[in-house]
């Protein structure tokens, strides 16, 4: 006949037994999800066009993800909004692993540029992969603009305020950024211009319309190897490979100073952890390989950086901050 008390210590060993069981279950069961994950087709969601870098980088992954995992991963755009249309989308679909979006920087951006979204974008996604490593922009000028280096131009820029014009595609895209972020580490005056597209840029700037842009290394090459561009800087901390005879901003005059452009794959918030780390993991190995690195080159980038979901996470936040110090500085909002 047992004679402790019903809360002694069999209780609690019995309770202790049952909550080890459970928990031991539960991971076993997260496991066994993210071992069985995908058992059908997945899509992934893109903010933007078919033809430019960003759908080029969604189909390097998409067809890696669907050879490695054995089942078609399909990219769908939904467009508009700078992103945010796509990214609403994903954060109200369900938490699955079915229903992905693949965004840019404008990630980082939408927070703080738009005075109000339709979700609540620190709290809508789960960050799960850093899918290209951050890669730099080139600063290009009409080659009637009397300057050759930064530092020309920046001279160029103060002698004559409000002379040097450049244009985005739109008000809070990464290339408008790109100039106000010049703009305020240089203390230099830019008159922005928006367009609809980037090809009318391009047109404009070797048109002599306006005198500046800031662009991918990909979409001005032709242009800057011909001499109807001037190439001035890039813009990450180190010069990239693919254009190793540009000088950085930072080594141009501005310390420190880094503007790139990535992309991220985010799930909706609620999505299990399994499923999550199975996608880091297939994200990180797909990127890395050798023929998807050899098509990355160009543009000027190369393989995530070696980041957990956690740690995509702290990424994305950080990149959140920084951002939303240009956007408010420049008093730059708008509604979604």
């Amino acid at each position: 006949m047992n004679t402790e008390h019903p809360g002694g210590p069999s209780r609690r060993a019995f309770l202790q037994a049952m909550t080890g069981a459970a928990l031991a279950g539960a991971m076993g069961n997260a496991a066994a999800l993210g071992a069985s994950y995908p058992d059908k087709p997945v899509r992934i969601i893109l903010p933007f066009a078919v033809g430019g870098n960003a759908d080029a980088v969604a189909r390097l992954l998409a067809n890696k993800l669907s050879e490695r995992l054995e089942q078609p991963f399909v990219i769908e755009a939904k467009l508009g909004a700078n992103g945010t249309i796509a990214a609403d989308y994903v954060a109200k679909s369900a938490p699955d692993g079915y229903t992905l979006l693949l965004n840019s920087s404008a990630q980082a951006i939408n927070p703080t540029l738009y005075t109000k979204l339709p979700f609540d974008p620190a709290r809508a996604f789960a960050p799960v992969a850093q899918v290209v490593q951050p890669g730099p922009f080139v600063i290009v000028v009409n080659p009637q603009v009397p300057a050759r280096d930064l530092r020309e131009l920046v001279a160029y820029a103060k002698a004559n305020p409000g002379a040097l014009s450049y244009g985005s595609a739109g008000v809070g895209n990464s290339l408008h950024l790109g100039g106000e972020m010049l703009a305020q580490t240089t203390g230099i005056k830019l008159l922005h211009v928006p367009y609809k597209g980037a090809a009318a840029i391009v047109n404009d700037l070797v048109g002599g319309q306006i005198q500046l842009m800031f662009n991918s290394w990909l979409a001005v090459q032709p242009f800057v190897e011909s001499g109807k561009l001037r190439a001035i800087a890039q813009t990450g901390l180190a010069r990239s490979p693919a254009m190793p005879g540009i000088p950085t901003v930072a080594e141009s005059g501005c310390p420190g100073f880094e503007f790139t452009s990535w992309f991220g794959l985010y799930a909706p918030a609620g999505t299990p952890a399994a499923i999550v780390a199975t996608l880091n993991a297939q994200t990180r190995w797909a990127m890395g390989q050798p023929d998807v690195l050899e098509r990355l080159a160009p543009l000027g980038t190369g393989a995530p950086q070696p980041l957990s979901p956690t740690e995509f996470a702290r990424f994305n936040a950080a990149e959140v901050e920084r951002y939303a110090t240009v956007i408010r500085r420049a008093g730059i909002t708008l509604d979604s």
